[in-house]
């Protein structure tokens, strides 16, 4: 029988891949912000109205490099979510900064900004918010609390590609946004990773710790790495950016049928996007099982589907702080209550979400939710 993952990757024709294949071999340019590279760069910077724009090999590069171009106190605290994937916290803690967890919200699972004030202390730094699913975070409340206490903000938007809020690119928010363009994510560049920042500044710093800290031919100003996108990645990029947005109203329309299909079973919770003055990417359809009124535990609903060979996903569990890699040496972690986290952890599961999902295998999937059979 067919099996189908929770996700599959956006591929363009290879026609139009080996045309930039083609190039790659006539400059003999592989990286090092090469031509095609620039190429991607420019088509982005229209697409999100900003010129400061930068590139990496992944999107955790991209965010370790950004808390690094921060210039904030070393060992501070900043705030931030355990519903989101480990990058996000693994990028905190590898960056010298100590993780301070805020609840969510129940609404859309993103960061509850009304209790990240209570959280600030004389040692926070920096909030570090995640649109999680591609949802938009409150981003005019952190950012009204951000300035009273000069706190910098960065956006993990891993998931938020292609999402706009009052006309404007969700990614121009905060100080820094970082993107990642992981081959599951509904723009690739295979691996690959993209910065959108507020100022030239942040956005030179991200450009010389990328390439070893180098500002010139024998200059080194910076404790760099390399993070550096390369040209096939980018190739991939070019190959599809301009079917963006043919792949967000396909994903929307898979999204329309989940909601139809399942708008009456009881014990099945979807998440909401129709939210006000936003345009959504549909990155992912989670659902969160309430055992007492659907009859099963989120567990036996994914085995339920596997049975089918149907591969949802538990996204995210466990939340970050109830790893074993930072319960076993990070007592400090479990300082703040996070019951609304924990619930949806406990209970949600991504449902297939992809460009050629057929509309057929939709209502497969359905059906079997619907029968529990």
């Amino acid at each position: 029988m067919e099996k189908i993952y929770v996700t599959k990757p956006y591929l363009p024709s290879k026609e139009k891949f080996n045309e930039y294949l083609d190039e790659i071999w006539k400059t003999k340019i592989l990286t090092n912000n090469g031509p095609l590279s620039q190429q991607l760069i420019e088509k982005l910077k229209m697409r999100i109205g900003n010129n400061n724009i930068n590139l990496f090999c992944n999107g955790h590069q991209a965010l370790e490099i950004t808390l690094k171009s921060l210039n904030m106190k070393a060992g501070g605290e900043i705030i931030t979510t355990p519903f989101t994937f480990v990058s996000t916290t693994h990028a905190i803690v590898n960056c010298g900064f100590k993780p301070v967890f805020c609840d969510i919200k129940m609404s859309n699972f993103t960061i509850d900004e009304d209790q990240i004030e209570s959280l600030i202390t004389e040692d926070t730094v920096a909030i570090l918010a995640v649109h999680v699913y591609g949802f938009p975070c409150n981003v005019n409340k952190i950012q009204k609390i951000a300035d009273k206490y000069h706190l910098k903000v960065i956006y993990d938007a891993a998931h938020a590609f292609g999402v706009k809020y009052n006309e404007n690119s969700l990614l121009n928010y905060g100080d820094a946004s970082i993107v990642s363009f992981h081959a599951t994510k509904l723009f690739n560049t295979i691996e690959g990773g993209m910065s959108v920042s507020k100022n030239y500044d942040i956005y030179d710093r991200q450009k010389r710790i990328e390439n070893f800290g180098i500002t010139d031919y024998d200059c080194v100003n910076y404790i760099g790495t390399n993070a550096k996108m390369n040209e096939f990645q980018a190739a991939m990029g070019l190959s599809t950016i301009d079917d963006l947005d043919d792949i967000i109203n396909r994903r929307k329309k898979i999204v329309e049928m989940y909601k139809e299909e399942l708008s009456n079973v009881k014990g099945i919770i979807m998440a909401n996007y129709e939210i006000e003055n936003t345009l959504c990417n549909y990155a992912y359809f989670p659902i969160v099982i309430l055992q007492k009124e659907y009859g099963l535990t989120r567990d036996e609903t994914k085995q339920l589907l596997e049975n089918h060979y149907i591969y949802p996903r538990k996204y995210f569990y466990p939340i970050t702080s109830d790893l074993d890699c930072y319960k076993q040496d990070y007592s400090y972690f479990q300082k703040y209550e996070l019951d609304n986290a924990r619930f949806v952890s406990n209970n949600v599961l991504t449902l297939p979400l992809y460009y050629d999902l057929e509309e057929e295998n939709v209502k497969k999937i359905c059906k079997i939710l619907r029968s529990k059979k």
